[in-house]
Protein backbone atom coordinates (compact mmCIF):
# COMPACT_ATOMS: atom_id res chain seq x y z
CA UNK A 1 0.00 0.00 0.00
CA UNK A 2 1.60 3.54 -0.84
CA UNK A 3 1.71 6.24 1.45
CA UNK A 4 2.96 3.69 4.74
CA UNK A 5 6.40 4.21 6.45
CA UNK A 6 7.49 1.52 8.25
CA UNK A 7 9.48 1.55 11.21
CA UNK A 8 11.06 -0.94 13.31
CA UNK A 9 13.27 0.35 16.19
CA UNK A 10 14.29 -3.15 17.67
CA UNK A 11 12.95 -3.81 21.84
CA UNK A 12 15.99 -3.24 24.12
CA UNK A 13 14.47 -5.92 26.07
CA UNK A 14 14.29 -8.08 23.26
CA UNK A 15 18.15 -6.62 22.49
CA UNK A 16 19.38 -7.63 26.57
CA UNK A 17 17.73 -10.59 26.72
CA UNK A 18 19.69 -12.33 23.77
CA UNK A 19 23.14 -11.06 25.02
CA UNK A 20 22.23 -12.34 28.84
CA UNK A 21 21.24 -15.83 27.47
CA UNK A 22 24.55 -16.29 25.19
CA UNK A 23 26.36 -15.02 28.26
CA UNK A 24 24.54 -17.49 30.30
CA UNK A 25 24.78 -20.37 27.79
CA UNK A 26 28.79 -20.12 27.69
CA UNK A 27 28.71 -19.99 31.61
CA UNK A 28 27.04 -23.33 31.41
CA UNK A 29 29.19 -24.74 29.22
CA UNK A 30 32.05 -23.98 31.61
CA UNK A 31 30.41 -25.24 34.29
CA UNK A 32 29.81 -28.74 32.47
CA UNK A 33 33.46 -28.42 31.68
CA UNK A 34 34.35 -28.15 35.36
CA UNK A 35 32.29 -31.84 36.14
CA UNK A 36 28.76 -29.80 36.71
CA UNK A 37 25.54 -31.97 36.40
CA UNK A 38 23.19 -30.26 33.45
CA UNK A 39 19.54 -31.26 32.43
CA UNK A 40 17.23 -30.95 29.28
CA UNK A 41 13.60 -30.22 30.42
CA UNK A 42 10.69 -29.82 28.50
CA UNK A 43 9.16 -26.78 28.71
CA UNK A 44 5.88 -28.01 30.55
CA UNK A 45 8.66 -30.00 32.98
CA UNK A 46 8.82 -28.09 36.99
CA UNK A 47 11.82 -26.10 36.50
CA UNK A 48 11.81 -24.58 39.31
CA UNK A 49 12.48 -27.93 41.54
CA UNK A 50 15.92 -27.64 39.70
CA UNK A 51 16.59 -24.22 39.96
CA UNK A 52 16.21 -24.81 44.20
CA UNK A 53 18.63 -27.33 44.12
CA UNK A 54 20.97 -25.28 41.85
CA UNK A 55 20.81 -27.67 38.98
CA UNK A 56 21.46 -25.43 35.45
CA UNK A 57 18.80 -26.73 32.44
CA UNK A 58 18.54 -25.81 29.27
CA UNK A 59 14.84 -26.33 27.83
CA UNK A 60 14.57 -28.46 24.94
CA UNK A 61 12.23 -25.54 22.64
CA UNK A 62 14.41 -22.80 23.74
CA UNK A 63 17.62 -24.63 22.17
CA UNK A 64 15.78 -26.27 19.38
CA UNK A 65 15.08 -22.27 18.36
CA UNK A 66 17.96 -21.88 18.38
CA UNK A 67 19.52 -24.61 16.24
CA UNK A 68 16.80 -23.61 13.90
CA UNK A 69 17.34 -20.07 14.06
CA UNK A 70 21.09 -20.80 13.25
CA UNK A 71 19.83 -22.94 9.88
CA UNK A 72 21.19 -26.33 11.49
CA UNK A 73 17.75 -28.23 11.74
CA UNK A 74 17.80 -29.77 8.44
CA UNK A 75 21.08 -30.89 9.35
CA UNK A 76 20.26 -31.65 12.99
CA UNK A 77 17.14 -33.86 11.75
CA UNK A 78 19.32 -35.48 8.83
CA UNK A 79 21.01 -36.99 11.83
CA UNK A 80 18.06 -38.86 13.34
CA UNK A 81 16.82 -40.56 10.31
CA UNK A 82 20.83 -41.59 9.91
CA UNK A 83 20.10 -43.52 13.34
CA UNK A 84 16.91 -44.64 12.22
CA UNK A 85 14.85 -42.24 14.21
CA UNK A 86 11.92 -40.18 12.84
CA UNK A 87 12.49 -36.91 11.20
CA UNK A 88 9.11 -35.76 10.64
CA UNK A 89 7.58 -35.60 13.82
CA UNK A 90 7.76 -33.32 17.26
CA UNK A 91 10.30 -31.94 15.42
CA UNK A 92 10.52 -29.17 18.28
CA UNK A 93 11.21 -31.91 20.83
CA UNK A 94 13.48 -33.81 18.39
CA UNK A 95 16.04 -31.58 16.90
CA UNK A 96 18.54 -31.48 20.36
CA UNK A 97 19.01 -35.46 20.14
CA UNK A 98 19.80 -35.09 16.61
CA UNK A 99 22.18 -31.47 17.39
CA UNK A 100 24.18 -33.68 19.65
CA UNK A 101 25.16 -35.78 16.44
CA UNK A 102 26.49 -32.96 14.47
CA UNK A 103 30.37 -32.15 14.04
CA UNK A 104 31.57 -29.23 16.19
CA UNK A 105 31.30 -26.72 13.36
CA UNK A 106 27.36 -27.06 13.08
CA UNK A 107 26.78 -27.15 16.58
CA UNK A 108 25.33 -23.29 17.69
CA UNK A 109 27.04 -21.54 20.23
CA UNK A 110 29.64 -24.61 20.85
CA UNK A 111 26.67 -27.06 20.82
CA UNK A 112 24.83 -28.41 24.26
CA UNK A 113 26.95 -30.21 26.75
CA UNK A 114 25.65 -33.96 27.57
CA UNK A 115 22.82 -33.38 29.92
CA UNK A 116 22.98 -35.41 33.04
CA UNK A 117 19.38 -35.45 33.21
CA UNK A 118 16.43 -35.20 30.83
CA UNK A 119 13.02 -34.39 32.00
CA UNK A 120 9.57 -34.02 30.43
CA UNK A 121 5.82 -34.77 30.96
CA UNK A 122 4.49 -37.65 28.76
CA UNK A 123 2.43 -35.21 26.70
CA UNK A 124 2.44 -36.98 23.80
CA UNK A 125 3.47 -40.89 22.54
CA UNK A 126 6.06 -39.21 21.07
CA UNK A 127 7.37 -37.09 23.63
CA UNK A 128 7.59 -39.93 25.55
CA UNK A 129 9.70 -41.96 23.30
CA UNK A 130 12.04 -38.79 22.31
CA UNK A 131 13.27 -38.41 26.28
CA UNK A 132 13.63 -42.08 26.25
CA UNK A 133 16.20 -42.09 23.74
CA UNK A 134 18.28 -39.87 25.87
CA UNK A 135 17.83 -42.01 28.63
CA UNK A 136 19.86 -44.51 26.56
CA UNK A 137 22.81 -42.71 25.77
CA UNK A 138 25.59 -43.74 28.78
CA UNK A 139 25.83 -40.76 30.66
CA UNK A 140 21.92 -39.34 30.71
CA UNK A 141 19.09 -40.34 32.58
CA UNK A 142 15.02 -39.89 31.86
CA UNK A 143 12.15 -38.84 34.38
CA UNK A 144 9.08 -38.82 32.87
CA UNK A 145 6.04 -37.28 34.65
CA UNK A 146 2.51 -38.08 33.87
CA UNK A 147 -0.11 -36.04 32.16
CA UNK A 148 -3.52 -36.14 32.85
CA UNK A 149 -6.40 -35.42 31.34
CA UNK A 150 -8.95 -31.69 31.44
CA UNK A 151 -11.48 -31.49 34.22
CA UNK A 152 -14.55 -30.10 32.84
CA UNK A 153 -13.94 -26.06 32.59
CA UNK A 154 -15.12 -23.50 34.40
CA UNK A 155 -15.36 -19.91 32.61
CA UNK A 156 -12.22 -17.90 32.25
CA UNK A 157 -10.38 -20.06 33.77
CA UNK A 158 -7.33 -17.06 33.36
CA UNK A 159 -9.12 -15.30 36.15
CA UNK A 160 -9.28 -18.47 38.34
CA UNK A 161 -5.85 -20.37 38.50
CA UNK A 162 -3.87 -17.54 40.30
CA UNK A 163 -5.50 -18.67 43.43
CA UNK A 164 -8.22 -20.60 42.83
CA UNK A 165 -6.95 -23.46 41.50
CA UNK A 166 -7.54 -26.14 43.10
CA UNK A 167 -11.20 -25.76 41.74
CA UNK A 168 -9.62 -25.13 38.24
CA UNK A 169 -7.62 -28.55 38.14
CA UNK A 170 -9.11 -31.02 40.55
CA UNK A 171 -7.91 -32.63 43.44
CA UNK A 172 -6.98 -35.63 41.89
CA UNK A 173 -4.77 -34.51 39.12
CA UNK A 174 -2.81 -32.04 41.36
CA UNK A 175 -2.61 -34.93 44.25
CA UNK A 176 -0.57 -37.13 41.28
CA UNK A 177 2.23 -34.11 39.85
CA UNK A 178 2.44 -33.06 43.38
CA UNK A 179 3.45 -36.63 44.13
CA UNK A 180 5.55 -36.98 41.02
CA UNK A 181 7.10 -33.88 41.95
CA UNK A 182 8.15 -35.08 45.39
CA UNK A 183 9.48 -38.48 43.87
CA UNK A 184 11.70 -36.23 41.26
CA UNK A 185 13.16 -34.13 44.08
CA UNK A 186 14.20 -37.75 45.83
CA UNK A 187 15.20 -38.87 42.12
CA UNK A 188 17.81 -35.35 42.07
CA UNK A 189 18.87 -35.45 45.68
CA UNK A 190 20.35 -39.04 45.28
CA UNK A 191 21.89 -38.35 42.04
CA UNK A 192 23.68 -35.28 43.30
CA UNK A 193 24.03 -35.22 46.98
CA UNK A 194 21.75 -31.88 47.44
CA UNK A 195 18.88 -31.31 49.63
CA UNK A 196 16.09 -28.97 48.50
CA UNK A 197 15.54 -25.99 50.78
CA UNK A 198 12.01 -25.55 50.86
CA UNK A 199 12.40 -21.49 51.90
CA UNK A 200 14.55 -21.56 48.74
CA UNK A 201 12.12 -22.94 46.27
CA UNK A 202 9.36 -20.60 47.97
CA UNK A 203 11.15 -17.51 47.45
CA UNK A 204 11.65 -18.51 43.96
CA UNK A 205 7.69 -19.21 43.43
CA UNK A 206 7.37 -15.66 44.61
CA UNK A 207 9.75 -13.97 42.26
CA UNK A 208 7.93 -15.92 39.28
CA UNK A 209 4.71 -14.37 40.70
CA UNK A 210 5.86 -11.30 40.30
CA UNK A 211 7.25 -12.01 37.01
CA UNK A 212 3.98 -13.14 35.68
CA UNK A 213 2.59 -9.72 37.34
CA UNK A 214 4.95 -7.72 34.55
CA UNK A 215 4.26 -9.59 32.14
CA UNK A 216 0.15 -9.41 32.92
CA UNK A 217 0.76 -5.41 32.37
CA UNK A 218 2.86 -5.69 29.55
CA UNK A 219 0.37 -8.27 27.86
CA UNK A 220 -2.65 -5.55 28.79
CA UNK A 221 -0.84 -2.39 27.38
CA UNK A 222 -0.02 -3.64 24.22
CA UNK A 223 -3.87 -5.14 24.04
CA UNK A 224 -4.96 -1.52 24.56
CA UNK A 225 -2.62 0.72 22.24
CA UNK A 226 -3.50 1.26 18.54
CA UNK A 227 -1.34 1.24 16.34
CA UNK A 228 1.08 -0.81 18.25
CA UNK A 229 3.92 0.19 19.85
CA UNK A 230 5.70 -3.54 19.78
CA UNK A 231 6.38 -5.97 17.27
CA UNK A 232 5.91 -9.65 18.53
CA UNK A 233 9.36 -11.34 16.78
CA UNK A 234 10.63 -9.19 19.45
CA UNK A 235 8.34 -9.46 22.57
CA UNK A 236 8.75 -13.07 21.79
CA UNK A 237 12.62 -13.12 23.08
CA UNK A 238 12.21 -10.52 25.00
CA UNK A 239 9.74 -12.34 27.05
CA UNK A 240 10.81 -15.97 26.58
CA UNK A 241 14.48 -16.16 27.26
CA UNK A 242 13.29 -14.62 30.77
CA UNK A 243 11.04 -17.53 31.10
CA UNK A 244 13.45 -20.05 31.03
CA UNK A 245 14.95 -17.91 34.07
CA UNK A 246 11.80 -17.71 35.48
CA UNK A 247 12.25 -17.43 39.65
CA UNK A 248 15.44 -15.72 39.48
CA UNK A 249 15.82 -11.62 40.21
CA UNK A 250 17.44 -10.89 36.70
CA UNK A 251 14.42 -12.49 35.12
CA UNK A 252 12.02 -10.49 37.31
CA UNK A 253 14.13 -7.02 36.50
CA UNK A 254 13.23 -8.01 33.04
CA UNK A 255 9.86 -8.20 32.95
CA UNK A 256 9.70 -5.42 34.46
CA UNK A 257 11.85 -3.89 31.81
CA UNK A 258 9.98 -4.65 29.16
CA UNK A 259 6.88 -2.93 30.66
CA UNK A 260 9.11 0.25 31.48
CA UNK A 261 10.12 -0.16 27.47
CA UNK A 262 6.27 -0.47 26.29
CA UNK A 263 5.00 2.31 28.82
CA UNK A 264 7.39 5.15 26.97
CA UNK A 265 7.14 3.86 23.78
CA UNK A 266 3.06 4.49 24.58
CA UNK A 267 3.98 7.89 26.44
CA UNK A 268 5.80 9.04 22.78
CA UNK A 269 3.34 7.52 20.90
CA UNK A 270 5.97 5.19 19.29
CA UNK A 271 4.31 2.86 16.09
CA UNK A 272 5.99 0.44 14.09
CA UNK A 273 3.65 0.68 11.78
CA UNK A 274 1.98 3.90 11.89
CA UNK A 275 -0.33 2.85 8.75
CA UNK A 276 -1.72 0.50 10.74
CA UNK A 277 -4.73 -1.08 9.35
CA UNK A 278 -5.21 -4.83 9.49
CA UNK A 279 -4.03 -6.52 12.99
CA UNK A 280 -3.14 -9.92 13.30
CA UNK A 281 -2.75 -12.63 15.64
CA UNK A 282 -0.10 -15.75 15.43
CA UNK A 283 -1.39 -18.79 16.95
CA UNK A 284 0.71 -21.04 17.15
CA UNK A 285 4.45 -21.39 18.09
CA UNK A 286 6.73 -19.13 16.20
CA UNK A 287 9.19 -19.84 13.37
CA UNK A 288 12.11 -18.60 15.02
CA UNK A 289 14.06 -19.43 11.73
CA UNK A 290 12.16 -16.41 10.00
CA UNK A 291 11.51 -13.77 11.97
CA UNK A 292 11.26 -11.43 9.42
CA UNK A 293 7.85 -12.87 8.58
CA UNK A 294 6.27 -11.31 11.52
CA UNK A 295 7.21 -7.69 10.02
CA UNK A 296 6.94 -8.66 6.24
CA UNK A 297 2.99 -7.39 5.53
CA UNK A 298 3.47 -3.94 7.34
CA UNK A 299 4.13 -1.89 3.74
CA UNK A 300 2.06 -3.56 1.09
CA UNK A 301 -1.19 -4.14 3.69
CA UNK A 302 -0.23 -2.39 7.03
CA UNK A 303 -1.00 -5.58 8.75
CA UNK A 304 0.92 -5.99 12.07
CA UNK A 305 1.23 -9.11 13.85
CA UNK A 306 0.60 -7.44 17.42
CA UNK A 307 -0.50 -11.19 19.33
CA UNK A 308 1.72 -14.28 19.93
CA UNK A 309 1.15 -17.56 22.53
CA UNK A 310 4.55 -16.07 24.60
CA UNK A 311 3.89 -12.89 26.10
CA UNK A 312 -0.31 -13.45 26.44
CA UNK A 313 0.65 -17.32 28.64
CA UNK A 314 3.40 -15.50 30.99
CA UNK A 315 0.59 -13.21 31.76
CA UNK A 316 -2.01 -15.66 32.39
CA UNK A 317 -0.72 -18.74 32.71
CA UNK A 318 2.01 -18.93 35.23
CA UNK A 319 1.37 -16.99 38.25
CA UNK A 320 0.16 -19.62 41.25
CA UNK A 321 -0.34 -18.15 44.56
CA UNK A 322 -0.26 -20.17 48.02
CA UNK A 323 1.60 -21.35 51.16
CA UNK A 324 2.20 -25.08 49.99
CA UNK A 325 5.27 -24.29 47.18
CA UNK A 326 5.15 -28.21 45.89
CA UNK A 327 1.78 -28.14 45.26
CA UNK A 328 1.05 -24.52 43.71
CA UNK A 329 4.09 -25.75 41.43
CA UNK A 330 2.14 -28.84 40.51
CA UNK A 331 -0.90 -26.73 39.97
CA UNK A 332 1.29 -24.46 37.45
CA UNK A 333 2.26 -27.04 35.36
CA UNK A 334 -0.74 -29.73 35.37
CA UNK A 335 -2.81 -27.50 33.15
CA UNK A 336 -0.46 -25.72 30.46
CA UNK A 337 -1.41 -28.03 27.33
CA UNK A 338 -4.65 -27.53 28.49
CA UNK A 339 -4.82 -23.89 28.58
CA UNK A 340 -2.56 -23.79 25.25
CA UNK A 341 -4.50 -26.43 23.23
CA UNK A 342 -7.48 -28.30 24.84
CA UNK A 343 -10.61 -26.76 24.11
CA UNK A 344 -12.89 -25.16 25.31
CA UNK A 345 -9.64 -24.36 27.76
CA UNK A 346 -8.05 -23.06 24.79
CA UNK A 347 -10.37 -21.91 22.34
CA UNK A 348 -12.19 -19.31 24.57
CA UNK A 349 -8.77 -18.09 25.91
CA UNK A 350 -7.93 -17.43 22.68
CA UNK A 351 -11.38 -15.87 21.49
CA UNK A 352 -10.87 -13.79 24.78
CA UNK A 353 -7.26 -12.62 23.49
CA UNK A 354 -8.37 -11.61 19.87
CA UNK A 355 -10.99 -9.33 21.16
CA UNK A 356 -9.03 -7.54 23.81
CA UNK A 357 -6.38 -6.59 20.76
CA UNK A 358 -8.82 -6.33 18.44
CA UNK A 359 -7.74 -8.45 16.21
CA UNK A 360 -8.57 -8.63 12.32
CA UNK A 361 -8.06 -11.93 11.46
CA UNK A 362 -5.51 -14.58 12.67
CA UNK A 363 -2.91 -17.07 11.05
CA UNK A 364 -3.09 -20.26 12.61
CA UNK A 365 0.28 -22.47 12.51
CA UNK A 366 -0.54 -26.43 13.11
CA UNK A 367 2.10 -28.99 13.85
CA UNK A 368 1.40 -32.44 13.81
CA UNK A 369 1.35 -32.90 18.14
CA UNK A 370 -0.60 -29.78 18.64
CA UNK A 371 -4.13 -30.94 19.60
CA UNK A 372 -7.47 -29.26 19.32
CA UNK A 373 -6.17 -26.92 16.52
CA UNK A 374 -9.86 -27.07 14.84
CA UNK A 375 -12.05 -26.39 17.55
CA UNK A 376 -9.61 -22.98 18.52
CA UNK A 377 -10.08 -21.87 14.77
CA UNK A 378 -14.06 -22.47 14.77
CA UNK A 379 -14.02 -20.66 17.83
CA UNK A 380 -12.69 -18.00 16.73
CA UNK A 381 -14.29 -17.84 13.13
CA UNK A 382 -17.68 -17.92 14.81
CA UNK A 383 -17.10 -14.72 16.51
CA UNK A 384 -16.76 -13.14 12.91
CA UNK A 385 -12.78 -13.27 12.93
CA UNK A 386 -11.53 -15.00 9.95
CA UNK A 387 -8.43 -17.40 10.32
CA UNK A 388 -5.98 -18.90 7.73
CA UNK A 389 -4.66 -22.26 9.31
CA UNK A 390 -1.20 -23.14 7.77
CA UNK A 391 0.23 -26.88 8.89
CA UNK A 392 3.86 -26.75 9.11
CA UNK A 393 6.41 -27.62 12.09
CA UNK A 394 7.82 -24.06 13.40
CA UNK A 395 11.17 -25.79 14.05
CA UNK A 396 12.06 -27.72 10.88
CA UNK A 397 13.01 -25.14 7.78
CA UNK A 398 11.76 -28.04 5.76
CA UNK A 399 8.19 -27.90 6.62
CA UNK A 400 8.27 -24.33 6.80
CA UNK A 401 9.29 -23.39 3.67
CA UNK A 402 7.28 -26.28 1.52
CA UNK A 403 4.20 -24.39 3.51
CA UNK A 404 4.91 -20.94 1.88
CA UNK A 405 4.16 -19.08 4.80
CA UNK A 406 4.91 -15.56 3.32
CA UNK A 407 2.86 -16.71 0.13
CA UNK A 408 -0.56 -17.91 2.07
CA UNK A 409 -0.64 -14.85 4.47
CA UNK A 410 -0.21 -13.25 1.37
CA UNK A 411 -2.99 -14.48 -0.13
CA UNK A 412 -5.37 -14.07 3.07
CA UNK A 413 -4.98 -10.71 3.77
CA UNK A 414 -6.01 -9.76 -0.01
CA UNK A 415 -8.89 -12.65 -0.25
CA UNK A 416 -10.81 -12.45 3.69
CA UNK A 417 -9.11 -9.24 4.76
Amino acid sequence: MEGITVKWERLQAAVSATRYQKQWFSDLRDAARSGEPIAILNADAPHEIFRALDIPYVVTQWWSSIIAAKGFGPAALSKLAEQGLPDFSVQYDALPLGEQLLPEDQRPWGGLPTPAFAVAERSGDVTQKIFEQWGKRPETETFLLSRTGAQPVPRNWWELVPHEWESAFGAARLDLLEGEIDELILWLEERTGRRLNENKLAEIMARANEQAEWNRRSRDLVASVRPTPVLVRDTMPAVMVPQWHRGTEWAVDAAQGLYREIEARVERSAAVCPGERRRLMWVGRGVWSDLDLYTEFHKEFGAVFVWSMYLAIAADGYARYGDNSRRALAARFVGLTDQLYVPPWSSEWYVKEAKTHGIDGVVHLIADDTPGSGFITDALEATGIPVLEIRANNADQRSSQAARIPEQVRQFLKTRL
